[in-house]
């Protein structure tokens, strides 16, 4: 078992939550590492990355598909 499956089964476990909906795939992980790498360089501001990775995992929850919102961070311009 890695870290992350771990302690995703950890906090499911500690916070009542499925632990099944907490899986992260190497496919998803990649795409979270890559949107925060872009988002620290794109903005030279490291801090962005995991509060990039936060709102990600909330719009997902709320629905939205990792791979659109790839898409999405991607397009934006300021």
């Amino acid at each position: 078992m890695t870290w992350m499956e771990g302690i995703a089964q950890h906090i499911a476990s500690r916070a009542g939550l499925d632990g099944e909906a907490l899986r992260l795939s190497e496919a998803d992980a990649q795409v979270l590492l890559d949107l925060a790498g872009y988002a620290a360089h794109e903005t030279g501001e490291r801090t962005n990355a995991p509060l990039l990775c936060h709102v990600l995992g909330r719009a997902v929850a709320a629905g939205a598909s990792l791979d659109d919102l790839d898409v999405m961070v991607r397009e934006y311009r300021p």
